[in-house]
């Protein structure tokens, strides 16, 4: 596993998480929210697409 995608992932949750706070506390719950809701989608399309990786890698190398 690359150790790139562990920081992009860690990077992605550490903005949101300031996003997040910054954002509830001007009282604006509701973009905070859709905010962490986008940063999910982009972060479980990013480990689909890895996923999909594994799986075409291990088809080759079983040759299915």
């Amino acid at each position: 596993m690359e150790v790139e995608l562990i920081f992009k992932i860690a990077a992605v949750g550490i903005l949101v998480a300031v996003l997040n706070i910054l954002l509830s506390r001007s009282g604006r719950d509701e973009q905070a929210l859709m905010t962490t809701i986008a940063a999910l989608v982009v972060v479980l399309i990013v480990v689909v697409q890895k996923i999909s990786e594994l799986f075409v890698l291990i088809k080759d190398l079983f040759q299915l």
